[in-house]
């Protein structure tokens, strides 16, 4: 497999995470989300300081950011790959691995572009929403499970960041123990869960000194 096939699948997958919609969002507007809030320019503080409608729209937007960068890995591989050579089904299972990894690379780039955006000196979101779409299309039972936590997490401490770092640490259970097994796509889901984490270091101090603000409140600096 040429090797520009897979930087062109990184490069294609880190612009398209790195567009910054909560941010955008925010200017067209005329405000700069990153004044305002936490400062964060995910849909979490895109809501609070633009509203619920707004919010929930960077929300799609950054989550299909993700999805869609897993098609376009996909697009990349179909693309290079040498379709004329399947003859077995060990061929089959050959483009089948080729195929997953593309859209692994691609989903990886997608969240480090969310994270540290180009367009804004590489200070990005905290990419929940971004992988929540990437998973949507490498492990959505993963996602499903990832899901469940968070709701669950956010509707007992009613604080949106432990919330996501639950998700983040259930998602990385839930693609080691469901089927089928992929280690690749495990030490990557590790790696992504881990860097979710260190994303939400300002909270945890917030949360470990009592200063957290919980879900409802009128200044919330969670995520």
């Amino acid at each position: 497999m040429p090797i520009l096939a897979y930087i062109l699948t990184a490069l294609a997958a880190y612009l398209l995470g790195s567009i910054p919609t909560g941010f955008l969002m925010a200017k067209a507007k005329g405000r700069d989300i990153r004044a305002e809030g936490s400062g964060n320019i995910g849909a979490t503080n895109a809501m609070r300081v633009l509203g619920k409608p707004a919010g929930i729209f960077v929300l799609l937007l950054d989550v299909f950011k993700g999805w869609y960068a897993c098609q376009v890995g996909v697009f990349v591989c179909f693309h290079f790959l040498p379709n004329s050579n399947i003859h077995s089904d060990a061929d089959v299972q050959s483009v089948s691995g080729h195929i997953e990894n593309f859209a692994i690379i691609a989903g990886i780039f997608a969240v480090l572009g969310h994270n540290y955006t180009c367009w804004l000196k590489f200070k990005g979101g905290k990419g929940i929403a971004t992988t929540t779409g990437v998973y949507l299309a490498l492990a959505p039972w993963a996602v499903l499970i990832a899901l469940g936590v968070f709701l669950l997490a956010v509707l007992v401490t009613r604080y949106v960041s432990v919330g996501s770092i639950s998700g983040a640490v259930a998602l990385v259970a839930a693609v080691w123990i469901l089927p089928p097994h992929n280690l690749f796509l495990g030490i990557v889901t590790t790696a992504l869960g881990a860097l979710a984490i260190y994303k939400h270091k300002s909270n945890i101090q917030r949360l470990r000194a009592g200063t957290e603000n919980r879900l409802g409140r009128k200044k919330e600096t969670a995520t």
